[in-house]
């Protein structure tokens, strides 16, 4: 079996492949390592077929849709799973091929309602069901701890000591543990009382995960993170330097039509001369009034570069296909003591 441990802050990602036949299959991928799955794949030689969720990722941004649409690959989660964008969904008790090796899917609810565990071999894919030193939260949305103690201590635990165990995530560099050495030395799988671990799962007061609003919204609806669209956007449009601007600014070859997309307290406190006003928020509204030639050189600045790179995107989008972003913002623009001017449109 080829078998690669994905490394990725706290999160931890699984390429398993058969190497008689090349298919493999990738468990729990995390969007910034794509490229790292397709080049291990490609360095010896698979297919990846499956691309699996162990549950609903609440603390970073699953690469499952992304990766099984790129290949052609199936998204394989838990029949449980909210995602619309999963093609295969499985149950308690059912297989994955993935060439001569045989995925054993396990229902494990608790941490999620669709939280699954697959068995290969000797190893055992534990998802956020169990982790080492302890176990998935059941204080996020369809956590639940009688259902977590029902799939740690009427399921996982009765399983072989020696079974290795490699969890979604791991903070302490340790690359896996057994079923064994949970047993013995996890302090949350110590309170074998059903109700006293109850208690003690509704009682962590753990913080809450840094993404944790974007990535259950994405994860669950196999939409876009904010990340992605601004990365999209980058991609498709050009951009201005804040020298080149400066430059054609105090020459006399400026033939830019400049948008400030920022709000109108920003642009009054202080904004690039000769720029005129044009929010974000209104752009789509107003561009045909503002912009009525569609062939004029367009340059649209922000604050930082960001909300600007979005507005050229769109703006490309509709028609105005000489439309950039200034490189930096007006924060660049006036750390490198370009000339502000404040006060109201003339």
């Amino acid at each position: 079996m080829v078998f690669e441990q994905i490394v990725s802050g706290g999160c931890r990602s699984y390429l398993v492949g058969c190497e008689e036949t090349c298919a493999a299959a990738v468990i729990d991928p995390e969007i910034s390592q794509i490229d790292r799955y397709l080049a291990l794949a490609a360095r010896d030689g698979l297919r990846i077929h499956h691309v699996i969720d162990t549950h609903t990722h609440a603390d970073h941004f699953s690469a499952t849709q992304q990766l099984a649409r790129r290949l052609g690959a199936s998204a394989v989660m838990h029949r449980e799973s909210p995602a619309p964008f999963v093609n295969m969904r499985v149950d308690d008790g059912e297989m994955l091929v993935v060439g001569r090796l045989r995925l054993q899917v396990m229902h494990t609810p608790g941490h999620t309602r669709d939280s699954m565990c697959l068995r290969i071999e000797d190893r055992l894919f534990t998802g956020d069901t169990l982790l080492i030193g302890a176990t998935g939260r059941t204080d996020l949305p369809s956590g639940d701890a009688e259902a977590l103690y029902d799939s740690l201590f009427g399921r996982l635990l009765r399983l072989d000591p020696e079974l290795s165990v490699f969890p979604a995530h791991e903070y302490k560099a340790r690359g896996h543990s057994t079923i064994g050495q949970e047993v013995a030395a996890n302090p949350r799988l110590q309170l074998r009382d059903r109700g006293a671990f109850v208690e003690m799962m509704h009682n962590l007061n753990l913080s809450m995960p840094t993404h944790v609003t974007e990535a259950l919204r994405t994860n669950m609806s196999g939409g876009k993170t904010t990340a992605q669209l601004l990365a999209e956007a980058a991609a498709a449009v050009p951009f201005m330097s804040l020298v080149e601007l400066n430059t054609r600014i105090e020459g006399s070859c400026n033939d830019l039509v400049m948008l400030d997309v920022r709000e109108r307290d920003a642009y009054e406190a202080g904004h690039i001369p000769g720029a005129r006003l044009l929010p974000r928020g209104q752009l789509e509204l107003r561009v045909n009034q503002e912009l009525p030639d569609p062939t004029r050189r367009i340059l649209a600045y922000c604050e930082l570069g960001l909300i600007s790179t979005l507005a050229v995107a769109t703006l490309r989008g509709m028609g105005f296909q000489r439309a950039v972003a200034l490189d930096g913002g007006m924060k660049a623009w006036r750390e490198a003591n370009y000339h502000v001017q404040a006060g109201k449109e003339p």
